[in-house]
């Protein structure tokens, strides 16, 4: 029973780095229905949760856009961009009014980092960011592909008002999750020789 309990986790250990290392960030134009299922999208949430949070402060929380919503706050996100630049053309306002159609589903994760008497805001940033790759961890698991960016719009603070955020609040990233339509390709990776030092005294 133990040498079967250890292949078991060999096997599982396997899969896991499998998963990670295979894991691509997908242009969101290249991801096309279907989403993940309402079930789905509990299991990615419920995994994005699942991360270090010094204070239990929860300091992040999400935002979903699906179906006609993604058009909707596309409709403010364009009258913005307008508003800054009435030199803009029709196809400007256009690609503007379409960035969170691009993908099938958007979710925002929001940073609710601020000031606390024990945890440092540093550290609640982290942890949101922490939230935001292990969201974007679950997609992959799931058979899905994903994207984490920004954009001027995350900064905005109409589009932030728009969303309902506080003062104190920041978009960590809008994540867009769809099935990609071809393999993703892989880019270089920094050499460990580049990025790891051993601290000695």
């Amino acid at each position: 029973m133990c040498n079967h309990h250890g292949y078991a986790s060999r096997s599982i250990m396997q899969d896991t780095i499998s998963l990670l290392s295979t894991r691509r960030s997908v242009k969101p134009i290249e991801l096309r229905d279907p989403a993940p299922s309402a079930a789905e999208i509990d299991t990615i949430l419920t995994i994005a949760s699942r991360v270090p949070d010094h204070g239990k402060l929860t300091p992040w929380r999400f935002i979903l856009f699906e179906g006609d919503a993604r058009a909707a706050i596309g409709e403010t996100i364009a009258a913005a961009f307008s508003a800054d630049r009435p030199d803009a053309t029709a196809d400007q306002i256009q690609f503007e009014r379409n960035r969170l159609t691009r993908a099938p589903l958007v979710i925002a994760v929001v940073s609710r980092a601020g000031p606390h008497v024990k945890i440092p805001e540093w550290e609640q940033i982290l942890s949101a960011g922490a939230a935001t790759m292990n969201l974007i961890t679950a997609v992959h698991a799931l058979g899905y592909a994903a994207n984490w960016i920004t954009e001027w719009y995350a900064y905005d603070p109409r589009i932030r008002a728009a969303l309902g955020l506080s003062d104190h609040e920041r978009i960590a990233g809008f994540v867009h999750i769809g099935t990609p339509v071809r393999p993703p390709e892989d880019r270089p990776r920094p050499p460990l020789s580049e990025i790891v030092t051993r601290y000695r005294r």
